[in-house]
């Protein structure tokens, strides 16, 4: 029997993003997303529990400013003292892990998804997720693309601005289109 695409996409391999089961999972996270972004801003403790339940998981002391938008919700696992500042938006067709102490700067866009490079490809609709990992105590300036597939040190901090195209070591700033090495951080 042949694999379904929603089974494709879960595997890691090239899936068509109009099929009505993948469909079906990114309009329920954004139902649950437009429930997220109508809670006021002065009741941190409804957005909390809102974004809860459309994450995978969180740890203690998470804060979440709206807007907020992302296409499953539930690959989103994030650590303690989690704090993602305004119009945070998450593509996770496949898991988005971050660690402890992580703070998102407004306007930030992670990708887990990314589409074929010739024009047959994309008219077929297909799609392929590659996971992107966030190590502890990264902080991440605004209006900063994380793209698929990477990997983000502990100890980081990505100036604002910056598209992040390949994996960054532990204790170093980043910066630039694409993000390269400004300096090391010696951590105290």
């Amino acid at each position: 029997m042949p694999k379904s695409e929603l089974q494709k996409l879960e595997d890691g391999e090239w899936y068509k993003f109009n099929d009505p089961e993948v469909a079906a999972r990114k309009l329920n996270s954004a139902t649950l997303c437009q429930e997220f972004n109508a809670i006021p801003e002065n009741e941190p403790e409804k957005q909390a529990a809102k974004a809860r339940e459309i994450f995978g998981s969180a740890g203690k002391n998470l804060v979440v400013h709206s807007r907020l938008n992302v296409d499953y919700g539930k690959n989103i696992h994030v650590g303690d003292n989690f704090l993602a500042n305004y119009n945070l938006t998450v593509l996770d067709i496949a898991p988005v892990e971050s660690g402890d102490n992580v703070w998102i700067g407004p306007n930030t866009d992670i990708y887990t998804v990314n589409h074929p490079l010739t024009a047959k490809g994309r008219r077929e609709r297909l799609g392929i997720g590659k996971p992107v990992k966030i190590g502890n105590d990264v902080w991440i300036g605004g209006h900063t693309t994380i793209c698929p597939g990477v990997t983000i040190g502990s100890g980081v901090v990505i100036a604002a601005g910056a598209v992040v195209t390949k994996d960054i070591p532990d204790n170093v700033v980043v910066g630039g289109v694409p993000a390269k090495i400004i300096k090391k951080i010696e951590q105290d």
